[in-house]
């Protein structure tokens, strides 16, 4: 076989799959993998066909090894579901690090995020317990600098597991950590909370490289600024400084991978390093010989990262095939560093980072090829005409034109590799990508050198110090610069919905079935060709399918919420109020950009409540709104009446309605433009809507006067859907309202902080006896309704579902 890792690869990451769906028991797993193992040892003749499925096996094996509870002091065991206010003692596998939020008044608030390995708990003073695991630690303000890896600490705090996303699309912490083997997470109040019972001498060689390289990379430099912090961030790996503001342009430039220490950046390494290497004259055993343990070096100085480390293992295998002169296959040690890195850690296979590292390098080998064919074909010139014939400017050019064509072939083809799993985990897509990276990349490469030399020359050589550090540091602001300018490309960038699992697989079969020029191959061409055209047909019905339903989605915005109509057409798409400014910073721009949103057409804002429509000037900054509905009563909030003002400078995009008045599918029921109430909430826009048979009511955070009046003035109040807030004073849907609804389904949005915009437990007792489902976004979380002709389907965030038929 030419290539035997790919396969063995593949069927053990099969094994990993199978572990998603099934869960037999461990020891059943154990005594199926060691049964075939000696079966395929003792029976030579049927050995061939059964290592196959034992690789399987030992693939879900492993996994099922990992994740499965297999001692009485797991966590999962000790502390269930509950959420406990405890004191954990355990040991710091890394050392903690912050992270810095930005909010759109130019306030910031730093969190320090660690994980710590438990080895006892106790709860209340109790006596001490043994326990294992490994938990999350999150602390508000910055830690103190004497904590770092290696140290046994005590900390205090609130334990629970982790909350998952309250919104599709949203980033799933919850998930993240139980990829990485860690199911709990423990909330402290302070750093007082934290206490070091035991504590090697020194910090870790990392910690004190990397605090030193920063101060050795600072030399020179008037101020540190946001040039320099990135600089540490690209040649240290130092997080802190990407925050979400500064990261925006470079993800939408499609340059932010330079900050992850992955496989471009120890492929700039390793060609520094070689470089030199060689034009020393150094033999291949030796450069090898130099060249992985530092490469290793570097990636320990960086802390580890998984991507490095991911990127080392494979060019380590590189490096000792090509230190040997052993024949080499990229495409077989591709698979055979994804295979040790599964085999030490299974569950990297479900994280996006793995993924993207290998399907985008495997891209690359496929199609790099084919890409550099066609570019030879187009800047060829005569071959019969000697280089002494050739004008001069061609000769000059040829190196510098094959060097950028190369680079932009290869951007491209990284590009194509990358679109539907950035477009799944990211929700963006970026054709300015080539572009971008052929400037990018080369400066991207003379700041690690500069950076590099700087800090060999730091020691002994301060004046050549500051002067790489100065080159360094314009080489990133026009990193900087440019990411901004191609950033502001028009199309540079769109954020679409995450394809599903059927188009990511159909997408990367058509690509690598096409550019690699397999499927134009003569054997049996006619049936791969309408093998492939019939999934492509089957995909355009899924898509149309898809395009003809209406969603219609409930937002809960800690303390406030926001409803999200997405019709056919964006033309016909509304977003009901927004939240506070946390929450559009936080929920809807990241919510609305996940459904591939990139502007809105319509957005109606019910009342000047400030937990509802408080962050609407971010939301008109951050999208391009075309219309804006509001109420005609005036509210006392003072943001509602900023937001009143800006919208009089653009009177073309404001519309303001009242009872009986129409928008699109809605039609308004309350309140009249004479209306007085003493309360905010009584003069809230209720809608309702219908849509294919299914009768939609909103009434926002509606109170007893307006329920009473609106109860008055609408003789025909029934839906299928009522969504309802809660109103600052008293309760929502009276009795008698209710009756007068008749609802199939009742939404009520409430959150978990503050306290008061919780559903009260009279509250909760009077609607269960309405026989009638009733959902509290507190617990459910998004909730998202599928509409389509007579019918509705009903689905929340923690798992509920349920359908149901229109009323006739």
């Amino acid at each position: 076989m030419k290539r035997p890792l790919v396969m063995v690869a593949l069927l053990y990451s099969g094994g990993l799959l199978l572990d998603g769906f099934l869960h037999p028991p461990l020891v059943g797993l154990f005594v199926a993998s060691l049964s075939l193992a000696v079966a395929a040892l003792l029976w030579a003749k049927a050995r061939p066909q059964l290592l196959w499925p034992l690789i399987v096996l030992i693939g879900w094996t492993n996994l099922s090894l990992r994740t499965a509870i297999i001692s009485p002091d797991d966590l999962r065991v000790v502390v269930g579901e509950q959420i406990e206010y405890l004191t954990l003692r355990g040991t710091l596998p890394e050392t903690p690090h912050q992270r810095v939020y930005e909010y759109n008044d130019e306030k910031t608030s730093w969190r320090t995020m660690a994980q710590i390995d438990v080895g006892e708990l106790r709860f209340n003073q109790q006596t001490w317990r043994p326990v294992y695991g490994r938990v999350a630690v999150s602390t508000p303000g910055a830690l103190p600098t004497d904590f770092f890896a290696g140290q046994t600490l005590e900390i205090t705090g609130i334990l629970g597991p982790p909350k998952g996303a309250v919104a599709e699309g949203l980033f799933d912490y919850k998930n993240y950590l139980s990829q990485q083997g860690v199911y709990y997470q423990l909330q402290t109040a302070s750093a007082d909370d934290w206490r070091i019972i035991a504590s090697p001498s020194h910090p870790p060689l990392a910690d004190r490289f990397r605090a030193w390289a920063r101060k050795a990379l600072a030399i020179g430099l008037p101020a540190e600024d946001e040039s320099l912090r990135l600089e540490w961030a690209l040649t240290l790996g130092w997080k802190t400084a990407l925050t979400d503001d500064v990261s925006e342009p470079f993800i939408r430039a499609a340059t932010y991978h330079i900050f992850a220490v992955d496989g471009l950046r120890m492929a700039i390494i390793f060609g520094i390093c070689f470089g030199l290497f060689r034009v020393l004259g150094l033999p291949r055993a030796v450069c090898g010989l130099l060249l992985i343990p530092l490469i290793w070096f570097y990636t320990a100085m960086t802390g580890w990262p998984a991507s490095a480390i991911r990127a080392t293992i494979m060019l380590t295998i590189i490096i000792v095939g090509w230190a040997f002169k052993r024949p080499s296959d990229l495409i077989n040690s591709l698979f055979a560093a994804a295979l040790l890195i599964l085999v030490w850690e299974p569950q990297q296979l479900l994280q996006a980072g793995f993924q993207l590292s290998f399907l985008v390098v495997l891209c690359i080998i496929l199609i790099i090829p084919v890409l550099k064919k066609l570019g030879q074909n187009v800047l060829q010139s005569d071959p019969l005409l000697p280089d002494e014939l050739r004008p001069r400017w061609q000769r000059i050019l040829r190196l510098p034109t094959r060097f950028t064509l190369d680079l932009l072939l290869t951007s491209f083809a990284a590009w194509l590799g990358c679109i539907p799993l950035v477009a799944y985990y990211f929700h963006i897509i970026t054709p300015v990508s080539a572009p971008a990276n052929l400037i990018t990349v080369p400066l991207c490469a003379l700041v690690l050198v500069s950076n590099l030399i700087s800090l060999l020359l730091a020691g002994w050589f301060p004046g050549g110090t500051a002067l790489f550090n100065h080159a360094a540091w314009f080489l990133m602001e026009c990193i900087r610069v440019t990411s901004h300018w191609f950033a502001d490309w028009p199309a540079a960038y769109s954020y679409v919905s995450s394809p599903s699992l059927f188009t990511l697989g159909l997408y990367y079969l058509i690509v690598l079935t096409v550019l690699t020029g397999w499927i134009f191959k003569s054997n049996r061409r006619a049936w791969k060709i309408g093998a492939l055209a019939l999934l492509a047909l089957f995909w355009c019905f899924q898509q149309c399918q898809q395009r003809a339903e209406t969603r219609f989605t409930v937002l809960p915005l800690k303390g406030g919420h926001a409803v999200y109509l997405d019709a056919p057409g964006r033309k016909n798409d509304w977003l009901i109020d927004c939240g506070n400014t946390n929450a559009v910073q936080f929920i809807v721009k990241p919510f609305l950009r996940a459904h591939g949103v990139n502007h809105l057409n319509q957005l109606l804002l019910t009342h000047g409540d400030l937990r509802q429509v408080g962050g609407a000037k971010i939301l008109a900054d951050t999208f391009v709104v075309n219309h804006i509905v509001t109420s005609p009563i005036r509210f006392r909030s003072p943001t509602y009446r900023n937001i009143l003002e800006r919208l009089e400078r653009t009177p073309e995009k404001w519309q303001q309605v009242a009872r009986k008045d129409q928008l699109g599918p809605w039609t308004v029921l309350h309140p009249k433009s004479d209306d007085r109430f003493p309360q905010a909430d009584d003069s809230s826009l209720v809608l309702l809507g219908n849509f294919q048979g299914t009768r939609i009511l909103l009434l926002s955070d509606l109170g007893r006067p307006g329920q009473n009046a609106l109860l008055e003035r609408t003789p025909d109040l029934r839906a299928d859907i009522l969504v309802a807030g809660l109103p600052a004073e008293n309760e929502p849907l009276n009795d008698a309202l209710l009756d007068a609804i008749q609802p199939r389904v009742i939404i009520i949005a409430d959150s978990e902080f503050p306290a008061t915009r919780r559903a009260s437990s009279k509250l909760r007792e009077r609607l269960s006896k309405r026989n009638v489902p009733v959902i509290y976004t507190r617990s459910a979380g998004e909730v998202t309704f599928s509409l389509r002709q007579n019918h509705w389907e009903l689905r929340t965030m923690s798992g509920g579902h349920f359908s149901s038929q229109a009323r006739n």
